[in-house]
């Protein structure tokens, strides 16, 4: 089994539940969120590709016939917060990041 490192990011009450914050890890712009009463977390890109602006840390959470997914606050494409695949368009897909909740701690994989 590979040793996997894990990188510090907030506390996971520094985000509010059904929103998201931005991180810079790795040289990049992360959006991280906490959706639903089991405090989930999600991490993904924070830029938007139909945008071409990092706003994504800033859109709104919902569900899609079961999907979790996060719409774009700018032009309101959807995107599965689980794989990153656009709903609106498959050939775009969002970076995704592991992520993990540690002793009240946010943490990303380094």
């Amino acid at each position: 089994m590979s040793n996997i490192n894990w990188e510090t990011i907030c506390n996971v009450s520094d985000i509010n539940k059904n929103t998201g914050v931005c991180a810079l890890h790795n040289g990049e712009q992360v959006a991280i969120f906490k959706v639903g009463k089991e405090e989930q977390l999600f991490a993904l890109q924070n830029y938007d590709p139909f945008g071409e602006a990092n706003v994504l840390s800033r859109g709104l959470i919902g569900d899609v016939d079961g999907q979790l997914v996060l719409a774009s606050p700018l032009y309101k494409q959807q995107f599965s917060l689980e794989s990153g695949k656009c709903l609106e368009d498959d050939s775009v897909i969002l970076k995704t990041y592991m992520v993990r909740q540690q002793d009240g701690l946010v943490q990303l994989q380094a």
